[in-house]
């Protein structure tokens, strides 16, 4: 699934739900997996639309044997590169990419040589076996 949707903050709740219709479609239905996906999914769109000089944002979802894909695609012209920090306890932002991190089995960025920047990250379709997760 490809969603192209304007960097406009009301369009993340847009794309959690075309994202939700398109795990049904899918045959995805284990809570843990869904919630998890689309918490990672709505934390790329917002650092996207809250740090791209552009008007656009594009999100790409799909799936392979074990895992969801999920990338998010903005114009960059931020200076500052997506990275994961350690907020203390009374900071309010920037704990997006941490929870990324702590929920994907896998994530990084790409900067093109457009300046434009990709953010990806890999969920595990069971849950259950997410390495953060187990016993």
């Amino acid at each position: 699934m490809e969603l192209r949707l304007p960097a406009l903050k009301r369009a993340v709740p847009v794309c959690r739900s075309l994202a939700r219709a398109w795990l049904d479609g899918q045959r995805i239905h284990d809570d843990d997996t869904r919630f998890l996906m689309l918490l990672v999914l709505s934390e790329l769109c917002t650092n996207a639309i809250q740090y791209s000089a552009g008007t656009r944002v594009t999100c790409r979802i799909w799936r392979s044997e074990d895992l969801l894909h999920i990338e998010v695609h903005d114009r960059g012209g931020s200076a500052s590169v997506p990275r994961v920090r350690h907020p203390g306890g009374e900071q309010e932002h920037g704990r997006g990419l941490e929870l990324v991190a702590t929920f994907s089995s896998r994530w990084g960025r790409r900067i093109e040589a457009d300046s434009s920047c990709t953010v990806w990250a890999a969920v595990p379709l069971a849950a259950g076996v997410h390495p953060r997760m187990a016993p």
